[in-house]
C-alpha cells in the first residue's frame, strides 16, 4: 500500500495535536499515558512529535479521555490556521 504525502498543513496540523497532547500529560510518564489509552508508548511518542501526523480517531480519543480532554476542545485547537 503506498500512502500519499501529507500536504503541510497536515504536517502542521499533527505537531498542533502532538504539543497539545504533551502539555496536557503534563509530568505524567508517556508509558503511563499510553498504558490508560490503551496504545504503545512509542505509538504515544510519535504522535507527540508529529512523527505520526494522522494518528487513528479512535487512538486520539483514548488520549483524549485520558488526558481529560475532550474530543471538541481538540478538535477546535487542531484546525487550520486561518490566514
Amino acid at each position: 500500500m503506498v500512502r500519499t504525502p501529507l500536504t503541510p498543513e497536515e504536517r502542521e496540523r499533527g505537531e498542533r495535536l502532538g504539543r497539545l497532547l504533551r502539555q496536557a500529560r503534563g509530568g505524567r510518564s508517556m508509558a503511563e499515558v499510553a498504558a490508560s489509552a490503551g496504545i504503545s508508548a512509542e505509538t504515544l511518542r510519535k504522535i507527540e512529535t508529529g512523527r505520526a501526523p494522522t494518528p487513528a480517531f479512535f487512538t486520539v480519543a483514548a488520549l483524549a479521555r485520558v488526558l481529560g480532554l475532550s474530543m471538541d476542545e481538540l478538535a477546535g485547537r487542531c484546525a487550520p490556521v486561518e490566514v
